[in-house]
């Protein structure tokens, strides 16, 4: 890794802001931020941390990550008037990156055993115990997946909004008449 990464490392994750003979440091990210954002933490570590545990490097060789967002509806809502408004909304925000990951995916995929079929975005369904799961799949820049996220939700808000037919679900607990 060097001076600019995104990594993870014994625990650790942040961006590495200094390498030095015996240390490095990374800007730490996580922790107690519910998000790949910075905590404004410096985290300095030992050079051997790097080598004697799984190190994770999110932005060397291949510049994208996969992401997923869950958004689970009734089971009395259209899930198939759903499901293409999500694939819209996931397609508007991250089909732009789908050419420049398969360049980097082949320049990748000559140093590692990389190989994807399908580097487009995608909605897949599934049942949960609340409702119908609709899960957007998606490639994104790890230090924008936090700002994606955010920009994808307020969309899917906008759109069910607009959908009287269409509603999330949630855990409830039915409440019953005590026995006298």
């Amino acid at each position: 890794f060097q001076v600019g990464d995104r990594i993870e490392v014994g625990g650790h994750a942040g961006d590495v802001v200094d390498l030095r003979i015996f240390q490095f440091t990374l800007l730490e990210i996580g922790n107690w931020v519910d998000a790949d954002q910075s905590t404004g933490r410096l985290v300095h570590l030992p050079n051997s941390l790097a080598l004697s545990t799984s190190l994770a490097n999110y932005t060397r060789s291949f510049a994208y990550i996969w992401d997923e967002i869950p958004v689970v509806i009734t089971f009395e809502s259209d899930w198939e008037k759903c499901k293409p408004l999500l694939q819209e909304i996931v397609v508007r925000h991250s089909q732009h990156l789908s050419a420049e990951a398969e360049k980097g995916i082949r320049e990748a995929s000559q140093r590692f055993m990389i190989f994807y079929n399908h580097l487009t975005p995608i909605v897949y369904t599934d049942v949960v115990d609340i409702g119908v799961r609709l899960t957007l799949r998606y490639l994104v820049e790890p230090r924008r997946r936090r700002t994606v996220r955010q920009e994808m939700w307020e969309d899917i808000l906008r759109a069910f909004a607009a959908a009287p037919d269409i509603d999330l679900a949630y855990p409830t607990t039915p409440l019953r008449p005590m026995c006298r």
